[in-house]
């Protein structure tokens, strides 16, 4: 009877992502494999677009188009500003004032829409490049010293702002071009971020496009979360800890963020999943080490120019060196410098969550690479 039961349990443990190996080949691993684009199939999808995770959109089909509310939805804004428009025949000429908004077309593909960019200090698309040296995408400037006349001159239906920024967008108004602002970045649900690419296909006239998209981002998502959900009924899910010392104290990601989502959807345990911050915030030094001491991973990341290493890390502050996750070489990373996370990140949170997977669960995704965030090196 011994026997037999634990035959059976290292039977069901073998099986717990897979075969380990086998059926993942054929679930998330095979998914996150596929080179063929969902562009190629848009077909197969409705031009009813309809919101399921994202908290500040809203879409109603009436009589005389379709009608679009927009709001924070960032839990800490208790009365937010709502702006609403009705979409009655598609636009065809954008401008973007972050990264993440040029993402957001950027995974259409439909970055030949978008006439203007503010000045960003790193821009991986390629296309945009080549629009921007070809003269078909015109600088802005930046926030608080847009180039007015240059706007005027471009011609867009419409120009995306930001929320998070203050005061550099009121001179905007005066081209006489309707702002909608893009609040994507403030949803706390991965899929949710990535969801107001549905946004930009309503706006452009390509709900199917979005649809196929979106559909392909939350299939990939779904399918590795659950996977890695089965799995932890077999083993103890690893701890993990965020950020590092800036400046006045340590940043760590909020226990309502949508990494701090990202991370119990990878199968670890937030140290810090008891706080209630929906982003970022800072606190002492000591607290979070206290904190993230023996965790067994630890997430950063930054914008760094040249190959950032665990001796990189220590040299910051020599107590990183006694924490646990790098002692064992399980520091997580992205750099911002070498990646198109601001651009891509939060429209590709299905990309994050198997960066994460691949590090605590490797087994789960044989194949994989990871796109943003790497296991740290030594020198």
């Amino acid at each position: 009877m011994n026997r037999t039961y634990l035959l059976l349990a290292a039977a069901l443990t073998l099986g717990a992502c897979g075969s380990r190996q086998e059926a993942t080949r054929h679930t998330a691993d095979q998914l996150f494999a596929e080179a063929d684009s969902v562009l190629l199939h848009t077909d197969r999808y409705t031009d009813t677009i309809s919101i399921r995770y994202a908290r500040g959109l809203q879409v109603s089909y009436q009589p005389d188009g379709i009608h679009v509310r927009i709001s924070n939805p960032d839990p800490t804004v208790s009365h937010a500003a709502v702006q609403e428009l009705v979409v009655s025949q598609p636009a065809h000429r954008f401008v973007c004032t972050t990264a993440l908004q040029l993402g957001n077309f950027e995974v259409l593909g439909l970055e030949d829409r978008i006439v203007g960019m503010n000045s960003l200090r790193n821009l991986f698309s390629p296309q945009m490049k080549a629009q921007m040296a070809d003269g078909r995408t015109v600088r802005i400037g930046k926030e608080g010293n847009f180039d007015l006349e240059t706007v005027i001159a471009a011609q867009p239906d419409y120009i995306f702002v930001s929320a998070s920024k203050h005061g550099g967008f009121e001179a905007l108004r005066e081209c006489g071009i309707p702002l909608i602002p893009h609040h994507g970045y403030k949803e706390t649900h991965p899929l949710a971020q990535a969801e107001w690419i549905k946004l930009i296909g309503l706006l452009t006239g390509q709900p199917r496009r979005a649809n196929a998209v979106f559909a392909d981002i939350e299939h990939k998502y779904l399918t590795l979360r659950d996977e890695v959900a089965r799995a932890d009924t077999l083993r103890r899910r690893p701890t993990i800890v965020s950020g590092r010392q800036l400046r006045d104290g340590w940043y760590v990601v909020g226990g309502r963020s949508y990494l701090a989502q990202l991370f119990s959807d990878a199968g670890a345990d937030y140290v810090m999943s008891d706080n209630q911050d929906s982003g970022g915030t800072t606190l002492d030094f000591e607290t979070v080490y206290a904190r993230g001491l023996h965790a067994d991973y630890w997430q950063t990341d930054g914008s760094f120019d040249g190959d950032y290493t665990l001796q990189t890390l220590a040299a910051e502050d020599p107590r990183y060196a006694t924490m646990d996750a790098f002692r064992a070489g399980r520091v997580l990373f992205c750099n911002f410098a070498r990646t198109p996370y601001r651009e891509l990140a939060g429209v590709q949170p299905h990309l994050l969550l198997a960066d994460f997977v691949k590090a605590l669960h490797p087994e789960c995704l044989p194949h994989y690479q990871p796109h943003y965030y790497k296991l740290l090196k030594q020198q």
